[in-house]
């Protein structure tokens, strides 16, 4: 464990005038705190602070950083306070810490919600202030490389939040050290198997890779010398998780695979980048369309190298990336490489720096358009953690999208009012449909038309969150204009019938108010609205309105009223049946969205569907974000009833004799009845076989898919 001296003179090597003071005293502030608390590992709890501090000096960030990092978690597990942090230490650092400081004590609906609430805020707080994001980053670091004390199931879900929201983060702020290293230890916990074989195959020819590498750097560092070019060349072989995707990416196994090796040369000049090019290009063949210049177009998280991938010795495809210190340097440190040290520095990043981070004002951005916050953590995956295209306006502006957008996607990010009423768009000059993905170094115009509107198959295809936001705001609003017309006709049916006068109703501003507040809703439209959507029954309005009825029939007391919801939904669906729980109620019918499959065990939402009941969807169904909040109720499974869900599982394995009946002697162990299989072979040598059998729950799956993980052959199994 590092003491308060080493972590002071690591900070003194790049800052040299720091605060010893302010970190002494906080490296002893947080021990005293977690005195006598423990990890699971049986370590004293001081020594995660103390790594994360270190992890941060690697950064090399400011006094504020080391000391945050040193407390994040005081306020969380200790008797501190946030307000004790302040007076000890200073409002900036207590700012740091209130920012990261795990949200533990707010109550979610689900770990879904809970996970996306928790992102949202800290999107909120590196909006103000990006070091606490970089603590954060350090934080998951540390816990990642100490995750093997944790049980199954947290390592998982620990694995599975790292791989998806924490190391593409890292590749945005431009640390790649950070990103590679999560990802490979995501992947030790949520594909171990396929890890450790391929850390077993790639071990096997370590020394012979050593020796390539070795070759290689010596016969790039001669060239280059003799050509007069003061270069510093290393090799090195590719992380595994990078590895294992490039194999699932291209369906192929690690023999396949042929460039495991990048080589990286750093020289003075940017001048000297693009003439080392031409030696590397004069060494060996190049390999066509493996060449990306990131020098002249840099990735949006300002990092900038020439990737060249080449014919090298022994006919093996190597990559070289060539680059000048600074942009290695900012390759590796990332954000952290444009720290400006000033006495009052809002983010210690330098505002022409930070202006380059412009995906970060687009977190806020749609962290106030997107107030669903599983939306949200959708819309973030989709738009920061993929990879790039770059694409031109008609004026020559770049503008960079995901993978796979469309022009739909490009009309969106110029203005709402184009994307909307968007027909086509000329790409290169020549007209291309909606579906169209757009190409690197494509350039775009946008054609459009008046009596054009956005429509529900257009989220089919449209990948960016700005352009999925205001399609499903657009629908959301039609939807709502329709369900408030639909609500309008339904009350004056019900109103004739009765023999009351909607017209004169809404001329007395005090009947109004009274129904809508007997009504329990804010305003007459949102009457109209929850009677469209068959949330309120018409008959009710008229019992509030109406004391008695035409034919002099006593009204039923307020006391034994039936449930309004329960009410509307059997209004609307007719009929009961079990396993689903709405507000108490068990006699509800339900339909099971073919788009995630839920089945018991799993969180669940409900989306109030007319004439067809309450449609179940998995909570974070990418399906249910096209549906109005506003129909949307909690829903829980029924702990009474028993119920039995179709699934189906894909099983990968190698092609042999016999595995087929070891996989099926597996299910016939677990008294599972299989459905329907479909199995065939793979020119490959894999088998790859679909299982279709009923399950009870979550956990009854779990543990067919981890017995069949174990049979001897079996390479993957996952749920379709």
């Amino acid at each position: 464990m590092l003491t308060a001296a080493e972590l002071v003179e690591r900070v003194r090597a790049y800052h040299p005038a720091v605060d010893a003071s302010l970190i002494t005293r906080a490296y002893a502030y947080s021990e005293k705190a977690h005195t006598g608390q423990q990890r699971k590992s049986g370590d004293p709890y001081f020594v995660h602070p103390a790594s994360v501090a270190g992890i941060i000096t690697e950064l090399r960030l400011d006094a504020s950083s080391v000391c945050a990092a040193l407390l994040h978690d005081v306020v969380e597990d200790t008797l501190a306070t946030t307000e004790d942090i302040e007076k000890e230490f200073g409002k900036e650092i207590a700012e740091l810490v209130d920012g990261v400081t795990k949200l533990s004590k707010i109550n979610f609906t689900s770990k879904e919600d809970r996970a996306a609430e928790n992102f949202r805020k800290m999107v909120v707080a590196m909006a103000q202030d990006i070091r606490v994001l970089l603590v954060k980053l350090c934080d998951r670091l540390d816990n990642m490389r100490t995750l093997e004390h944790m049980k199954r199931e947290a390592q998982e879900r620990i694995a599975r939040e790292t791989i998806e929201i924490y190391a593409p983060l890292a590749n945005r702020l431009g640390i790649a050290s950070f990103k590679t290293e999560l990802e490979d230890l995501s992947f030790k916990y949520l594909e171990s198997k396929s890890y450790d074989d391929l850390a077993a195959a790639i071990a096997k020819t370590q020394k012979e890779r050593e020796r390539y590498i070795f070759d290689v750097n010596h016969l790039i560092g001669q060239r280059l010398a003799e050509q007069g070019f003061a270069a510093d060349v290393s090799g090195r072989a590719k992380h595994l998780y990078s590895v294992w995707r490039k194999m699932q990416s291209h369906d192929c196994t690690l023999e396949q695979i042929h460039d495991l090796i990048a080589f990286r040369v750093i020289v003075e000049s940017v001048s000297d980048c693009y003439a080392c090019l031409g030696v590397v290009h004069s060494m060996w063949t190049p390999v066509p369309g493996r060449f990306k210049d990131y020098i002249a177009l840099p990735k949006p998280n300002m990092y900038q190298s020439l990737h060249t991938t080449v014919i090298g010795p022994d006919s093996e495809r190597i990559e070289v990336q060539i680059r000048t210190s600074d942009m290695h340097r900012v390759a590796e440190q990332g954000i952290a490489a444009h720290w400006k040290y000033k006495e009052r520095h809002s983010g210690g990043v330098a505002d022409a720096d930070a202006k380059k981070f412009g995906w970060l004002r687009q977190l806020v951005e749609w962290k106030d358009e997107l107030k669903d916050p599983a939306e949200f953590l959708e819309g973030v995956k989709v738009d920061l953690f993929q990879e790039e295209v770059y694409v031109f306006t008609p004026k020559g502006d770049v503008r960079v999208f995901p993978r796979g957008s469309t022009p739909i996607d490009y009309a969106y990010s110029i203005h709402s009012k184009l994307g909307d009423h968007i027909v086509g768009a000329r790409i290169n000059g020549k007209l291309e449909p909606l579906r169209y993905k757009l190409r690197n170094g494509d350039v775009i115009e946008v054609v459009t038309s008046n009596t054009q509107q956005p429509n529900k198959g257009w989220l089919d295809f449209v990948i960016t969150t700005r352009a999925r936001s205001r399609i499903r705001n657009w629908l959301r609003q039609e939807e709502r204009d329709k369900s408030i017309r639909l609500g309008r006709e339904l009350l004056e049916r019900e109103f004739q019938r009765t023999g009351i006068s909607l017209t004169k109703l809404l001329k007395d501003d005090n009947e109004v108010r009274h129904l809508v507040e007997a009504m329990k809703v804010q305003t007459f439209d949102e009457l109209l609205l929850a009677l469209g959507y068959g949330k309120i029954d018409a008959h009710d309005v008229v019992d509030v309105v109406a004391p008695q009825s035409a034919d002099g029939k006593a009204l039923v007391p307020a006391s034994i009223k039936e449930n309004v919801v329960a009410r509307a939904v059997r209004k609307v669906i007719g009929r009961d049946e079990g396993a689903i729980v709405l507000n108490g109620i068990d006699d509800v019918l339900v339909r099971y969205a073919k788009c995630c499959n839920p089945i018991p065990g799993e969180d669940i939402l409900g989306f109030i569907t007319r004439g067809r009941g309450i449609t179940v969807h998995r909570r974070g169904c990418g399906k249910a974000f096209d549906s109005d909040p506003e129909r949307r109720v909690e829903i829980t499974w029924d702990a009474k009833a028993k119920i039995n869900r179709e699934v189906q599982i894909r099983v990968t394995a190698t092609n042999k004799p016999g595995i087929l009946g070891d996989v099926g002697q597996t299910f016939n162990d677990l008294k599972i009845n299989v459905i329907e299989a479909n199995c065939r072979a793979s020119d490959d040598g894999r088998a790859i076989s679909l299982f279709t059998f009923n399950c009870s729950d979550m956990a009854k799956l779990r543990d067919v898919m981890r017995a069949l993980g174990k049979v001897k052959g079996v390479t993957t199994v996952e749920r379709i």
